[in-house]
């Protein structure tokens, strides 16, 4: 079995055995990355990408407010699926991807955001983080911003059975090198539905 297969099938089933707020990262509203989006590019008519969704609720979220271009992109059919089924009509308008982000295809210049809340912090292997970088290059259209968040120095060191690399602000956006221009970092209190704390770093940035 290829990385990307165990991938898939690691996530496929922590899907079916949880239900959406059985999960540590879980949050009914993600509060701090609608405002980023929502101050960032308030056009309404903004090409938004949600790259690990999943079942996360910022795609209703984003629909209730207005915006009519929004993506959400998971490695699990499930996930997204579940998410589907709950925005029922409102739904159709969203465009849904399965796949593995460091491989699938995305389309050239197409997003003006791209909103990502604990996926990279799964990279462990460099050229992974390489690829993921090369991936947010391309499909994000120039002056685009890009919104990532992972486990910061005091986060957990794994999640969901899974290692985990943790980051401050300066060690992420060095992820992504001088292309992109770091705007401003937050510094987020997550607890899981179970009462635990969490240590999210956010960073936000610009394409060059």
């Amino acid at each position: 079995m290829n990385s990307a297969t165990k991938n898939r099938t690691h996530w496929e089933k922590v899907y079916r055995s949880k239900a959406p707020d059985e999960v540590s990262w879980y949050r009914p509203h993600l509060d701090l990355s609608l405002k980023i989006i929502e101050d960032a590019a308030p056009d309404r008519a903004s090409a938004v990408i949600d790259v690990g969704g999943g079942e996360a609720t910022l795609v209703d979220d984003l629909l209730a407010r207005g915006y009519r271009d929004v993506t959400v992109l998971d490695i699990s059919q499930v996930a997204l699926d579940v998410a589907r089924k709950r925005l029922g009509a409102a739904g159709a308008s969203v465009r849904w991807i399965a796949g593995d982000i460091t491989k699938v295809p995305l389309e050239t210049a197409r997003y003006d955001v791209w909103h990502d809340r604990a996926v990279f912090h799964f990279l462990t292997r460099p050229e992974d983080r390489v690829a993921y970088v090369r991936q947010v290059a391309r499909a994000v259209k120039p002056r685009g911003l890009v919104i990532v968040a992972t486990f910061g120095p005091e986060g957990p060191e794994k999640c969901s059975g899974l290692d985990v690399v943790r980051y401050d602000a300066a060690g992420l956006h060095g992820e992504f090198g001088p292309k992109f221009r770091l705007l401003d970092s937050v510094t987020e209190r997550h607890e899981t539905p179970w009462g635990a704390p969490q240590q999210f770093v956010y960073c936000f940035c610009r394409v060059e």
